[in-house]
């Protein structure tokens, strides 16, 4: 028998024994490459699944069409909960300053905007509280201020000229916000205007209020003042046809600025949402209802 393998022998040998683990090393490559790419796909589908909580704060004249927002939303952002909390501007910038968890802010009047926002002065921010992320800062609506009656409208106010005229002569009450309100400040800019004096109007029962615009809205609807100043969108949500719609002369500008908050612990997914606020779609639904679109 022959024990001595010849060069050529060897030489093949040699060469399966390469190919051989060349297979078998493509063969693990291929195995933890999958593994790899399984582990990839299993995250991104964990991610995609992973709830996101939005918690916005939002003035109570925008309810109606926030509601209707979120929904569109969620419909392309099946991840994202979205949670509000509606009232008054004050009342919203007390609750997030005394530590009350919010992504976003949106606010019916600057005022109450810029005592969070730390890059306003003194006279706007006396507090110096720092509670908006800046750069995310923006003004995504405007209202206007509307004069409504009761259904009938049976003490007959034409205007806001008219309802000035009746209140000094005492014959109507008008309801309107508390002053810590954005549409009670618009209120007292009018009443202003018409140098009207709202303290002794108030003592003598002419003037009563309402903690937020939703509860001036309720009384003029239910009848329990003559006339009331709420904003225009209300007025088209509550189905009031106003008297007259206030000019900037009476009132200024009605703003609604929005900002993500500092201290979200979502703030990419507020910025997103805050974005989609500003598209189209979302517009149509705050056009729907009398806002417009700050140009």
């Amino acid at each position: 028998m022959r024990n001595i393998l010849t060069l050529e022998e060897v030489k093949k040998m040699q060469l399966k024994k390469y190919v051989g683990l060349s297979i078998l090393a493509c063969l693990l490559f291929n195995v933890i490459g999958c593994g790899v790419s399984n582990n990839k796909d299993t995250k991104a589908s964990a991610n995609a699944d992973k709830k996101i909580h939005l918690t916005v704060f939002a003035a109570a004249s925008m309810t109606e069409t926030m509601n209707t927002i979120a929904e569109n939303y969620q419909k392309s952002h099946p991840n994202v909960e979205i949670t509000y909390n509606f009232d008054s501007s004050g009342t919203l910038k007390t609750q997030i300053q005394n530590g009350a968890a919010c992504d976003l802010f949106i606010s019916a009047a600057p005022k109450q905007m810029n005592q969070l926002d730390a890059s306003k002065g003194e006279a706007e921010n006396p507090q110096k509280l720092d509670y908006v992320l800046q750069g995310t800062r923006f003004n995504l609506l405007e209202n206007k201020v509307a004069l409504v009656a009761p259904e009938d409208n049976p003490k007959h106010i034409k205007d806001f000229e008219d309802m000035a005229e009746k209140l000094k002569n005492g014959s109507i009450r008008l309801v309107m916000g508390n002053s810590d309100v954005p549409v009670g400040q618009y209120t007292q800019k009018i009443l202003a205007f018409y140098k009207l004096d709202e303290t002794a109007l108030a003592e003598a029962g002419h003037i009563s209020y309402g903690s937020n615009v939703k509860e001036v809205t309720t009384q003029v609807k239910e009848g329990s003042a003559d006339c009331g100043i709420i904003y225009s969108t209300d007025a088209f949500s509550a189905g009031l046809t106003p008297l007259g719609l206030a000019a900037q002369s009476m009132c200024g500008q009605v703003i609604y600025p929005a900002a993500v908050m500092k201290n979200s612990k979502n703030q990419e997914a507020a910025t997103e949402f805050l974005k989609y606020l500003q598209s189209e779609e979302a517009m149509k639904v705050f056009e729907g209802v009398g806002f417009s679109k700050i140009i």
